[in-house]
Formats: C-alpha cells, sequence, structure tokens
C-alpha cells in the first residue's frame, strides 16, 4: 500500500524531486539519487528526510504531531471554551465574553474555568491524530486520481475533498469526549469531572447519548476542516509568492515556521466564521435532553446562532494557528519530507503557451 502511494506522489505536483531511501544512510550511498523530471520547483534532497513520503513511518509521525497540536491547544484555552459554550446556551445571563469571565468566577471561582479539561485533551487529541494523519492519506490518494496537470489546476478542491474525507472520520473519535465536556461545563450539578461524567451518560441514555450530537459536529467540524486546510494551503502558497521576499527554498525553518504560524491564523479567522451556527447548535443539543438539529436551530433563529462568534474568533484564530505551527515543528524536528508550494507543471505551461 505505502509502496504505491509513494510512487503515486513521485509523479503528483506536491512530491519531492529526489527519491531515495532515508531510513539508512548506507542503502542511500548505494543507490544514488534519481531526479524527478516531472518536478519544476526546487527542494531539498531527501538524504535530509528520516523517512519516505507516503510510508508507515510518515503517516504515524504526522498522525502524533496532529495529536500534539489538537490535544494541547484546545486543553490551553479551555477557559475561553467554557465562557463560549455557556454563552450559546444561556446568552441572557453570560451576555459577552467580559460578563461570561466575570458571572463564571463570581458563581464557582478560578478552578471551574478549567472544567471540561479531560475530555477536552483526550477528545480532541484523537480527533487530531485522524484529522492530520488522514489528511495526509488521502490528499495523496486523491491525487493520484486527478493526475499530476488536475492536482494544480483542481488543488483547492483537493484540498477541500482531503479534509472534509479526515474530519469525517476525526469526529467519529471526538463525538463521545465532545459531549461528555459541554455538559460539565454548561449543566450545573451534572459532573465536574469526566470520571463523573461519563458513566452518568452512558447510564441515562446508552452509548446513543455520546452520539446525539454527531451529525451537527460534522456540519460544525466537516465546514471547519476544509476551510481549515484548504484556506492555509492557498494562503502559504500566496505568503511565499506575494510577501516573503526569497522562496521558501532560501528561508530557513524558523522563517518558514513563521509563515506557517501567519497562514494558520489567517485560515483560523474563517474557520470559526463558517463553522459557528452549528457550533452554537452542538452547545445547545448537549445541554438539552430530548432535543434535535432542527428543533435547536428553530430555537435559536438566525441571529441566535451567532451569539459567541467574537471569542470563538479569537479562540479559534489563536488555536489555529498553533496547531498548524506544532504540526510543522514536528515535521521539522522528526526531518519529515516537507514538499513546497506547488508550481505549475511544464506540460501544462505548453499547453497554455507559457512554456
Amino acid at each position: 500500500m505505502s509502496t504505491s502511494l509513494f510512487s503515486a506522489w513521485r509523479k503528483n505536483i506536491f512530491s519531492s524531486p529526489f527519491h531515495a531511501s532515508c531510513d539508512d544512510g548506507e542503502a542511500a550511498e548505494a543507490e544514488p539519487l534519481a531526479v524527478n523530471e516531472e518536478r519544476t520547483i526546487a527542494a531539498a534532497s531527501s538524504e535530509e528526510n528520516s523517512c519516505e513520503f507516503g510510508s508507515a513511518k510518515y503517516y504515524g509521525l504526522c498522525a502524533f504531531g496532529g495529536l500534539l497540536s489538537c490535544g494541547l491547544t484546545h486543553t490551553a484555552v479551555v477557559p475561553l471554551d467554557l465562557v463560549k459554550c455557556r454563552i450559546q446556551v444561556d446568552a441572557a445571563k453570560y451576555g459577552n465574553i467580559i460578563q461570561g469571565f466575570k458571572v463564571s468566577l463570581a458563581e464557582e471561582g478560578v478552578r471551574s474555568l478549567a472544567k471540561g479539561w479531560a475530555p477536552t485533551l483526550i477528545g480532541y487529541s484523537m480527533q487530531g491524530v485522524g484529522k492530520f494523519g488522514f489528511y495526509e492519506v488521502f490528499k495523496i490518494l486523491y491525487g493520484d486520481m486527478l493526475g499530476e496537470e488536475n492536482c494544480y489546476l483542481w488543488r483547492t478542491s483537493l484540498y477541500l475533498a482531503a479534509s472534509a474525507s479526515a474530519e469525517f472520520f476525526a469526529d467519529i473519535a471526538l463525538c463521545p469526549m465532545e459531549a461528555v465536556k459541554v455538559r460539565i461545563q454548561t449543566q450545573p450539578g451534572f459532573a465536574s469531572t469526566l470520571r463523573e461524567g461519563f458513566p452518568k451518560i452512558m447510564q441515562d441514555e446508552g452509548i446513543s447519548g455520546f452520539y446525539k450530537g454527531l451529525v451537527p459536529l460534522w456540519a460544525r467540524q466537516i465546514p471547519y476542516t476544509m476551510m481549515k486546510f484548504a484556506c492555509f494551503e492557498r494562503t502559504v502558497e500566496a505568503l511565499y509568492k506575494f510577501v516573503v521576499p526569497k522562496p521558501r527554498a532560501e528561508c530557513n525553518k524558523p522563517e518558514q515556521l513563521v509563515v506557517t504560524f501567519t497562514a494558520g491564523y489567517i485560515a483560523g479567522v474563517f474557520c470559526a466564521i463558517v463553522s459557528h451556527p452549528a457550533d452554537t447548535i452542538v452547545s445547545k443539543l448537549n445541554n438539552a435532553k430530548g432535543s434535535n438539529f432542527v428543533d435547536i436551530a428553530k430555537q435559536l433563529g438566525f441571529m441566535g446562532m451567532w451569539k459567541g462568534l467574537f471569542p470563538r474568533i479569537i479562540m479559534i484564530g489563536t488555536l489555529t494557528a498553533l496547531q498548524w505551527f506544532i504540526y510543522d515543528s514536528v515535521k521539522v524536528a522528526f526531518r519529515l519530507p516537507r514538499p513546497p508550494p506547488p508550481e505549475m507543471p511544464e506540460s501544462l505551461k505548453k499547453k497554455m503557451g507559457l512554456a
């Protein structure tokens, strides 16, 4: 499987211009580097990489990077997430972000701001494994289906399709922990910890209680992730083309990570906007027994779905930027292949009369 994926990768626009086994130094010496004539942009030699692009090790380390990037960042913003959820569930009481913090502190103290940290850490770590790990898999698979020229022409569609497919599976892993987290944060007296909350849902509602919010979670997370990956990929491409004064190959690793963080923040702002109505419905749905997606949407109305948008923009913008920064840092630390932004293949330039 990984061999065929690697073969497909070498032929498409996202591949490195070199092919060599990079797990073993002696093997690299015995088999000289073969230049990939399909590529038109320079990148670092794969001698610098610790594994082959598309190998099991590559996907495993990408999944580990996703675990760290999603698990750590979502846990770090739990206080802001708690206030955001409470505003969505009871806007009259919690009002805006400042009032929300004041009311929460006055009623429950500082420790209450950490409510839901355990299901957040576990749930979003699991989600990160699926989100980033499967994204890499689907991007290669779909790229192979499209072919080299269409990979470039339809690259935004490629990013959207790969990220949507990855998030579909990632949310199945996230949903049970998200249900526990929201109830801990928004239902007074429900539970204070994951250890209390998880068995309580199981006893009262069974397995279905953990997945009642799956459809609205898909409605929130899939558009969010599609925007997150597609906007990030195209923003990185634009920054190197129009803003950064030198090609990526000439930028050192810290400079590349600054571009990654900037593109991640821009993507995060758009992510927050497109996914916010569904996020509000998820918060209300997990807080109201016996309700469904349509009932909550009617109850909230159009304007009600946008409650808590400002704190979510702050949270998601920062969170998305940090996620991409951590994920790319893991790739740098483990010396994973990091192909540069795509450029038009020579065959397409000739067809369009640009060569």
